[in-house]
């Protein structure tokens, strides 16, 4: 069982989009045609995340096994190296790829990501809760996963194309998968005691609105070497709050890893 993923028209070398939890690829809609002058956007799903399948596995939906479907799509794609952007949830994984196969990234960007950035005491009480929040969905359905403060129908405010296209991808969103993904990926998805291992061209695309991130926005240029911040004054969504200023921070980074890029 392969991870879908989409390729788009672009020019340049692959950028791997990789979503949060309870969205899908429709949250890179307004993304897509800057970023296409820069790179070919490559938009993957998660497992059970907008109709992607659920594996019965629940090996399959551990952080470390994402970065080994991530590198599948990779070959797949013919590709020695590559860019990878990561978006909450999706943060993590592509940190944790970034990490493991330095090799094979040009540059990584990422945003606000307190799962990415957990403490060990966090952790703890995300996996000791874990298996009765799974649970709850998996009974509940999607009744349960649309009281979950990050389901998109909480997120009205956004652009009324935005939101029609994240609610379409959780439409599509299977309870297994996605309580899996609670219990087997949301808790370990923690990369924080691994920043310093960073090789690569990184950059934060910090939402400066969003209050509980601010301490890890501090925490990361002390402890993450090669990594560059650019703040937007944006929430949690900002690719999608503020498309034109999350475009402009990206592909100057792009750029930037294109023009002095060093193996």
């Amino acid at each position: 069982m392969e991870l879908p993923y989409r390729v788009h028209p672009g020019d340049g070398p692959p950028l791997l989009l990789v979503h949060g939890f309870l969205t899908g690829p429709g949250q890179w809609q307004a993304n897509l045609e800057a970023l296409r002058r820069h790179c070919t956007p490559v938009t993957v799903t998660l497992w059970g995340h907008a109709g992607a399948p659920s594996p019965a596995d629940a090996a399959a939906y551990d952080p470390g096994a994402y970065v080994a479907a991530f590198d599948a799509i990779r070959r797949a794609l013919g590709a020695e190296r590559w860019f990878l952007l990561g978006y909450s949830l999706g943060a993590g994984l592509t940190l944790r790829y970034a990490f493991e196969h330095p090799d094979r990234v040009i540059g990584h960007a990422f945003t606000n990501s307190t799962s990415a950035l957990a403490d060990a005491d966090v952790q703890q009480r995300w996996i000791a809760s874990a298996a009765e929040s799974a649970e709850k969905v998996r009974t509940g359905g999607h009744r349960a996963m649309e009281r979950i403060a990050v389901h998109p129908r909480h997120a009205r405010k956004l652009p009324q194309p935005i939101y029609r296209a994240l609610m379409a991808d959780a439409a599509r969103h299977d309870p297994a998968g996605i309580a899996a993904t609670m219990e087997h990926t949301n808790p370990h998805t923690s990369v924080r005691a691994r920043l310093a291992e960073n090789q690569r061209p990184a950059l934060l695309v910090c939402g400066t609105r969003e209050r509980r991130f601010r301490p890890h926005r501090e925490f990361l240029p002390e402890h993450m070497p090669h990594l560059r911040v650019a703040d937007l004054d944006a929430g949690h969504g900002m690719n999608m709050e503020a498309p034109e200023a999350f475009a402009a921070a990206v592909t100057a980074f792009l750029t930037s890893c294109a023009t002095s890029s060093t193996s």
